[in-house]
């Protein structure tokens, strides 16, 4: 039983080894100036193209169509900026 709890104690120190590592490499990388995570998918420019076709009279999902991306990316996008 002692063995199991030794073990367990073990364990726990572990993990919270790798937390810290963890959040110390995150911090690292953002001070670098990494941002993380994914592109997005509508670009600035893309962004300004779909307000175009939107603005000649195309609906959203046309414009999302001609840049070939999603029509809720292209919402959301419109949406944040």
């Amino acid at each position: 039983m002692l063995v199991f709890n030794i073990f367990g104690s073990l364990a726990q120190f572990e993990r919270d080894l790798i937390r810290e590592r963890t959040h110390a490499g995150l911090k690292a990388a953002r001070e670098r100036g990494n941002k993380g995570g994914r592109r997005p998918v509508v670009t600035p420019d893309k962004l300004r193209k779909a307000r175009a076709h939107i603005a000649a009279g195309l609906t959203v999902r046309e414009a999302a169509a001609r840049l070939k991306i999603g029509k809720t990316a292209l919402y959301k996008a419109l949406e944040n900026a």
